[in-house]
């Protein structure tokens, strides 16, 4: 009886956290939670620079720095074992074509890539609206029609 009211007050206190915090995000957390924006997709088409990997935070995953002519951009991918999963790697000095929606985060720029083609083959990372092509994939996805 006491393992169940333990139980049961976990649970209750849980809810309470969770819609405390879901309140305070505010009316319009679900908006500034996608970071795609379609209206701001643009193309670059440039040399890569650099191409790095982010451990933690809001913009983890693969990241390249393309130089297009006179701008040098930073490109978010996604995560690497997608992207090597596709059959793709990127490197210093690789030529692409990046197609993605333009982002700030406080005063840095970036581009969160949709698509990336390189060597006359196309990787697509995110849909049109911007949802990202490795969402899902777990155990749902795996029980569907090949």
């Amino acid at each position: 009886m006491k393992s169940r009211f333990i139980s049961v007050s976990l649970a209750a206190g849980a809810f309470l956290l969770s819609a405390v915090l879901a309140s305070a995000q505010g009316p319009h957390a679900a908006k500034n939670m996608r970071m795609y924006d379609p209206a701001t997709e643009t193309t670059l088409k440039g040399i890569i620079e650099a191409v790095t990997e982010q451990a933690r935070g809001q913009m983890m995953g693969t990241h390249f720095t393309i130089k297009a002519g006179d701008e040098t951009r930073e490109v978010v991918l996604g995560p690497a074992k997608f992207i090597t999963g596709k059959g793709f790697a990127f490197a210093k000095g690789d030529a692409v074509e990046v197609t993605g929606s333009k982002i700030t985060m406080g005063a840095m720029e970036f581009v969160i890539a949709r698509e990336v083609v390189k060597d006359g083959k196309t990787l697509t990372l995110r849909d049109k609206t911007g949802t990202p092509q490795w969402a899902g994939s777990g155990m749902m996805r795996r029980g569907r029609a090949k």
